[in-house]
């Protein structure tokens, strides 16, 4: 089994150590904080083999040539990533990534940036979502249209909803507080965002969190109910969307 050490960085992104012990490999998920991430895995007796890029921006890649420089580490990320540091193998949708016996599949997830990626490991239900999709959240959509990122929700809404999606930022009572404003009346989401705010009151970290939970709760992923198309607007999915965006940019 894939053990994953998380750690807190920067001012409020998660850093991700995913280890296999049977083949020994470690793979950093994004690079937000070289120092801290070779800190990290020195801490914990772990030789980074790899790092797994989402996508381009300073606080996703911009550890990635002192970490290389430091353990001699291949680099996979989309094609993006040339603009932080030159990838040494580009991944797009529908490629694989490996660490030991274990494989991830690429999955494309552009909105936040156009060459998103997320990397879906199956035998074990975890997703490393980046800034594609948070805790009752989604990225802001710097690059992408709305029916792009709506598109590439679909895509992780399709995953098993067992799966725990492993999000980059602890954004999460920020989203509550927006979610809660956008669906009022969904149960579901009142209790999830009293236990958000009991896990924050004892800084506990709410990532990772599962899908199943939030397909029922995440207001970005369901831009497709008739409740918050009569609420938002929109004629299609990814106009309610896109209305929910610019809501919580301006929250």
């Amino acid at each position: 089994m894939l053990q994953i050490h998380q750690f807190p960085c920067l001012s409020d992104n998660y850093g991700f150590l995913v280890h296999d012990p049977e083949s020994g490999e470690t793979a950093c998920i994004d690079t937000p904080d070289a120092e801290e991430y070779l800190k990290q895995a020195e801490a914990k007796g772990w030789k980074i083999t790899h790092i797994w890029n989402t996508h381009w921006h300073p606080d996703h890649a911009g550890g990635n040539d002192a970490i290389k420089a430091a353990t001699g580490c291949t680099v996979y990320g989309p094609a993006e990533v040339e603009r932080i540091a030159k990838p040494d193998v580009v991944i797009k949708h529908g490629d694989t990534v490996s660490l030991g016996a274990f494989t991830g599949d690429v999955i494309d997830v552009g909105g936040h940036t156009n060459g998103h990626i997320a990397i879906h490991v199956a035998q074990q239900d975890i997703a490393f979502v980046g800034d594609a999709v948070f805790a009752l959240g989604c990225g802001r959509m710097f690059e992408g249209t709305a029916d792009q990122f709506w598109s590439s929700l679909q895509r992780i809404k399709a995953l098993p909803p067992e799966t725990m999606l492993y999000c980059a930022h602890e954004y999460t009572q920020a989203n509550a507080k927006f979610a809660v404003h956008a669906d009022p009346d969904n149960g579901a989401l009142a209790q999830y965002a009293a236990e958000i705010e009991d896990k924050r009151a004892r800084n506990e970290p709410t990532v990772p969190t599962q899908l199943r939970r939030e397909l029922q709760t995440n207001p970005f992923l369901r831009a497709d109910e008739a409740a918050l198309a009569a609420k938002w607007g929109g004629d299609a999915p990814h106009e309610t969307f896109a209305a929910l965006r610019a809501g919580k940019d301006n929250f």
